[in-house]
């Protein structure tokens, strides 16, 4: 790497950027009127005009300020982490049926339904809490859990349902990869906070689940959407990738994910078909997805090879340094293929994605990396992903050693 970059292997260098992403969003991000925080952001970090308070920006707030807490000595930290738990617990949560809203306006329920996506960042969200001592944050990963098993686990698939109405009496026929994917890496977290084995048997299950029954239907890559016998639907969304949560189809970065996510369990429960898996899903992504004139990674794929949304997501890029660092340490004898990736990658990144100025990460470029809004951090952004990937990162470059 030319010396013109940082390091971007250094511990101290990738600590450094945690802080400095999180401190985008520090302290305008508080809101001591209504709660919670607030979600939208322009480039400069002058607010946006806009009362959501959607459950996975609010959950993912928590855990960058929880991590930030963890790393930092600074009490505002565990103050803004402890601020939006109360947040949650009082005004997201559903306090009839349990269980948490997806969308408010200020206090207002706008979207009542109860989603696993959200459950899984709102379970990050308190495993982290935990795993930073916040005392608070125990009972609520216990709710959370006991929500997921009553509502949203189906023994007879091994794995989770999508989406409920806020009663829990009307199931979405719509079975997803998507949520269930945060969940498992919600739980992973769960697990490391509590050394509680429940929370790792549900991320194992959904693992081999996603593994063994749902990519095979597919090919080499992750495919998102299924039917309520989770059998692929094809047709789901067809050809929109506008969706955020559930696009059209191949998001090759949700493959690379789930290559570091399979790396991470193997580390706590150990079995021989993880590392072959991952190396398989991280090497057939992350060859259709690098940009050979633009540099980065194009965003989601047709079933036909085609680049249907080849713009430049900053999700997309995170997820690619956080699979390259762990396969980097899991490959000892040749790592270099994994570290060329990773400090290409980061490069492309500190060039066209990183605001060096402000702070924080652009949300999308286009294709030829030209930014897209002057809205950096829409709800749900919150820059959890570049936080957890260098984290993942600095672990990874260390041994594994936390």
């Amino acid at each position: 790497m030319s010396s013109t970059y940082p390091d971007f292997r250094s511990p101290d260098f990738l600590k450094q950027h945690i802080m400095d992403t999180v401190n985008f969003y520090v302290p305008q991000c508080r809101d001591d009127e209504v709660g919670g925080y607030h979600h939208c952001f322009f480039d400069d970090g002058t607010l946006c005009d806009d009362p959501t308070r959607h459950l996975v920006g609010q959950s993912r707030f928590v855990y960058v300020f929880s991590t930030a807490a963890m790393l930092s000595d600074d009490p505002v930290y565990r103050e803004l982490a402890e601020h939006g738990l109360r947040f949650l617990q009082e005004y997201q949560r559903d306090q009839q049926h349990g269980g948490y809203y997806w969308i408010l306006e200020n206090h207002q329920v706008q979207d009542s339904s109860k989603q696993l996506y959200g459950h899984a960042f709102a379970l990050l969200a308190a495993a982290t809490t935990h795993q930073a001592g916040i005392p608070m944050a125990a009972d609520m990963l216990a709710d959370i859990y006991t929500v997921l098993e009553q509502h949203f686990w189906r023994e007879e698939d091994g794995i989770y349902v999508d989406q409920m109405s806020a009663d829990w009496q009307e199931v979405s026929s719509y079975r997803g990869q998507n949520g269930n994917m945060h969940t498992c890496e919600a739980m992973m977290a769960a697990y490391e906070a509590t050394g509680e084995s429940h929370y790792l048997d549900r991320a194992y299950s959904i693992a081999r689940k996603v593994m063994f029954d749902l990519l095979p239907q597919s090919g080499d890559l992750i495919w998102e959407h299924y039917d309520q016998n989770w059998q692929i639907d094809w047709t789901f969304n067809y050809k929109d990738t506008s969706d955020e949560i559930r696009p059209y189809g191949h998001i090759l970065g949700h493959s690379i994910e789930w290559s570091k996510l399979l790396l991470r369990l193997e580390q706590h429960r150990p079995e021989s078909w993880m590392y072959p898996c991952a190396v398989n899903l991280f090497t057939h992504a992350a060859d259709k997805a690098a940009d050979p004139e633009h540099g980065g990674l194009y965003y989601i794929m047709d079933t036909d090879g085609e680049m249907i949304a080849p713009d430049k997501l900053y999700w997309v890029m995170t997820e690619g340094l956080g699979a390259a660092a762990i396969l980097s340490a899991r490959t000892p004898d040749d790592p270099s293929v994994y570290l060329e990736f990773y400090d290409r990658l980061f490069a492309y990144c500190w060039d066209h994605l990183i605001d060096r100025e402000h702070g924080g990460w652009y949300q999308q470029l286009s294709v030829d990396n030209h930014k897209q809004s002057n809205i950096k951090s829409p709800p749900p952004k919150a820059d959890y992903h570049p936080v957890t990937n260098c984290l993942t990162a600095i672990q990874s470059f260390a041994g594994f050693e936390s």
